[in-house]
């Protein structure tokens, strides 16, 4: 369990710098890159960014959500293909849109107990590169064939009588679906939406500052300290391909509804499906600056939580963040910023509605009062998950990144970061200046 600011760790863990790839619509610029190899650019990049000699490295912690089934453990496969050390210790973890911050944190908590001085952190996702399963009855007929029980031609077109159609043979891609209610995500938050009473142009409002605020913190420069091109076949992606600068509630508000008839979301206020990656890099505070580093941030306290995925399965940060608070002894407006993962508009602003909640307050966290409003100014200042894209295990470590950096240029002195995940999970860290 995270240490409270009141029982400050002998050895602190702290954020040494950042770097990811820029993060691209599915089936895009980076359909020939899979998950690993998009790990590799992100820590390849970071390696070069820190100027950090790969014999320092003692632990590589990753996350994934859409896992190769050839080889599932992503952070040994990034250790091989990158020429690490073969003695760094290498372990890849799942918390679904958790798994990146989940990575970091078992780095800080490693570090904080002695195990490691360095350790890099993050994940990776290809949407465009996910193992496609066969249908089960396709898996069922031609098993006995695969595995030479049952052997000649006969075999082979038994197996395949058994399939007609031919549609009954292909794979089917995935849905963004709960495996124990089959309750889409975008269902979910249009579910969210009518409980708190969000509307269409609320959630437009929010995607469309998300998508600004982005544009605006790449004409500034902000995220050159956070970003590795990559090229493939010749061509070079150096920003992020999904924000667009020239965006407005108007615009946004012409299109259709994307999960309900009559609903209020859409691909505007929505993520979208994104590749890329993002690596972090963490030290013992003692080992960064005797290797001559200024660390960017430390952490605080960290925080998961659960419910039910057939109540509202995107609510888990309206648990996380009052947690978080509680275990680093602060109050929410003691806060300077707030990150919050924007997989839509609406479950952005109905956790918001929950923090101000004094019903919310006294029936799910056992409070008198509610645990607080967050003013919008300090939310996601440099956008969020619909503008910049969101390849799920990446997200973790792209908002560590950026709110470390953002401590500085922001001259704020901590921040907390909210994460929703499917299964009905919640994820925060509060991030403070070192």
């Amino acid at each position: 369990m995270p240490v409270s600011i009141h029982q400050k760790p002998h050895r602190r863990a702290v954020v040494i710098a950042g770097n990811r790839t820029p993060f691209v619509r599915a089936f895009r610029e980076y359909l020939t890159m899979d998950t690993i190899a998009l790990g590799c650019a992100a820590v390849d990049g970071l390696l070069k960014r820190a100027d950090l000699n790969k014999t320092e490295v003692d632990a590589v912690v990753w996350g994934g959500v859409l896992l190769p089934s050839l080889a599932p453990n992503v952070a040994r496969e990034i250790v091989i293909d990158l020429q690490l050390p073969p003695s760094v210790e290498a372990y890849t973890v799942t918390r679904a849109c958790a798994s990146g911050l989940q990575a970091i944190t078992d780095a800080v908590a490693k570090i904080e107990r002695g195990e490691a001085d360095v350790i890099i952190a993050g994940g990776s996702d290809s949407t465009s590169n996910a193992t496609l399963a066969m249908p089960a009855e396709f898996v069922r007929a031609v098993a006995p064939v695969a595995m030479g029980t049952q052997k000649g031609v006969g075999a082979y077109f038994g197996a395949l009588s058994q399939l007609l159609p031919p549609s009954r043979m292909f794979p089917k891609m995935p849905k963004v679906a709960e495996r124990s209610t089959g309750e889409v995500m975008g269902d979910s938050a249009e579910k969210m939406a009518q409980i708190h009473g969000i509307t269409r142009a609320e959630q437009d409002e929010l995607a469309t500052r998300s998508h600004l605020r982005a544009a605006a913190a790449w004409t500034s420069g902000r995220f050159e300290k956070e970003v590795t091109s990559v090229t493939i076949d010749g061509v070079t992606t150096d920003k992020d391909t999904i924000i667009r600068p020239d965006t407005s509630i108007e615009k946004m508000a012409r299109l259709s509804p994307a999960f309900s008839k009559n609903g209020t979301l859409t691909a505007a206020n929505s993520s979208t499906l994104t590749d890329g990656a993002s690596a972090t890099l963490i030290m013992c505070e003692e080992k960064a600056r005797a290797l001559g580093y200024t660390p960017l941030a430390g952490f605080r306290s960290w925080a998961y939580s659960g419910v039910s995925p057939r109540e509202q399965v995107l609510k888990g940060p309206a648990l996380s963040m009052p947690k978080c608070l509680d275990r680093a002894g602060m109050l929410l407006q003691d806060v300077g910023l707030v990150d919050m993962h924007e997989a839509f508009a609406a479950q952005v602003l109905s956790i918001l509605k929950m923090l101000e909640s004094p019903a919310f307050a006294r029936e799910e966290l056992m409070r008198s009062e509610a645990v607080g409003t967050v003013d919008p100014a300090i939310l996601n200042v440099y956008g969020g998950s619909i503008a910049m894209g969101h390849p799920f295990a990446a997200t973790g470590s792209r908002m560590v990144n950026t709110i470390a950096h953002a401590l500085e240029s922001t001259d704020k002195e901590t921040a907390l970061l909210g994460i929703c995940a499917a299964g009905g999970l919640g994820a925060s860290a509060i991030l403070e200046r070192v």
